[in-house]
């Protein structure tokens, strides 16, 4: 309101000082001062006075001031410059509205104040004040459209910025949460792994421990070995929180198939028999596919020891089909914990790292006992694939 009142001042100003001063003059003068009629006088404060609450009322505003300057360009003098409180008006009504309400509301003004201007005021039709009425009026709707279409971009600059900066936000989250996940995964079944070996291998010494304490002392020396793997990978995984540039965060390659050979001889230490047969023909996996694949393994080995009971044995198998590699894990327990589908993550940790590699896992009983888990895993990331088609 305050900047409304100080515009419509302003006007008021303009407007009065314009109805005093004869452009044209007289006898060689190009300047003189006239005297306005009363009533064009009261159309300029009416007029000046609406612009107070453009911002409140647009189209209101502009029917009085427009209302105003078609009675001064009838009855009144016409010279007396009472339509440029229209000409705000149109402008503001412009600014504020859309483009088919301005091209609408324009034409109309323009038209009513040029018409009656012409056809009913005292000057003649072709006389400069009525032709300035009406570029006036052009000139007031365009800037006010132009004012309008210039806020439209800024907004719109500002809300794909906002957008962009709400997206990058959700996208860190997101590959937070993903680093949080793969590592829980990862410390999952470096835990589960060695601490089942460890557990399987001290109730081993503790049962032989007083009629044969050699073999007590191989068994705590599994325990020894487990646990000690089971450090190096922690302090491996775990290595992954420190800042980059860390010293000493390690550099040790993740495990994969390659050491599928000394995965299957921790278990056969354990007292699990693991027969492994491979059919891969030498296939060198993707880094991540590869982890995958000894994870799944590993996994699948830790839950027959833990739930296939004492006398089972496990098959593994790689072997490569198409451009898929599948990993099968079988068991031939026979005991009622041979299900692993209690309150754990093994299974869900498993299903995870297989389905973020776009690959397919099934699990389940086995008809006449034990436990099959099956995993299809694509040989070529998407990265790898990308890069190969280029």
């Amino acid at each position: 309101m305050a900047l409304d009142a100080a515009l419509a001042v302003g006007v008021l100003a303009c407007m009065v000082a314009g109805s005093f001063v004869d452009p044209h003059g007289k006898a060689g003068v190009t300047w003189t001062f006239r005297t306005p009629d009363a009533l064009s006088l009261v159309l300029i404060a009416v007029g000046a006075a609406a612009l107070v609450f453009r911002r409140r009322a647009p189209m209101t505003v502009l029917a009085v001031t427009g209302a105003v300057a078609l009675v001064e360009s009838v009855t009144g003098d016409p010279r007396a410059p009472v339509a440029m409180s229209a000409v705000i008006a149109l402008y503001t009504v412009a600014s504020t509205t859309d483009r088919p309400t301005t091209w609408r509301v324009g034409l109309l003004t323009m038209t009513v104040l040029t018409g009656s201007a012409m056809l009913a005021g005292p000057l003649p039709w072709y006389a400069q004040e009525n032709l300035a009425i009406f570029a006036w009026t052009g000139i007031g709707a365009t800037a006010g459209d132009a004012v309008r279409s210039r806020r439209a971009v800024v907004a719109a600059i500002r809300e794909r910025a906002e957008r962009a900066e709400r997206t990058r936000e959700e996208e860190a989250r997101r590959r937070v949460a993903e680093e949080r996940l793969r590592i829980a995964r990862d410390l999952h079944d470096v835990v589960a792994h060695h601490i089942a070996l460890v557990n399987v291998q001290a109730g081993v010494a503790a049962h032989v421990m007083d009629k044969r304490p050699d073999q007590a002392k191989e068994a705590l020396a599994h325990v020894r070995e487990a646990s000690r793997s089971a450090l190096n990978e922690l302090r491996a995984t775990v290595g992954l929180l420190r800042q980059s540039g860390d010293p000493e965060a390690p550099t040790e390659p993740a495990p994969g198939l390659d050491r599928l050979d000394e995965l299957a001889g921790t278990f056969r230490s354990a007292g699990l028999p693991v027969e492994v047969a491979r059919a891969d023909q030498g296939t060198t996996l993707p880094a991540a596919v590869d982890l995958a694949a000894y994870r799944v393994i590993q996994e699948a080995l830790t839950n027959v020891q833990k739930h296939a009971g004492p006398d089972a044995k496990a098959e593994v198998s790689v072997v490569r089909v198409g451009p898929n590699v599948e990993i099968t894990v079988l068991d031939d327990g026979a005991g009622e914990d041979d299900t692993p589908e209690g309150g754990g993550h093994g299974l869900l940790g498993m299903r995870e790292r297989v389905t973020a590699l776009r690959g397919t896992l099934t699990t389940g009983p086995r008809y006449g006992g034990g436990f099959r888990v099956h995993a299809i895993l694509p040989v070529k990331s998407r990265t790898r694939a990308a890069e190969d088609a280029v």
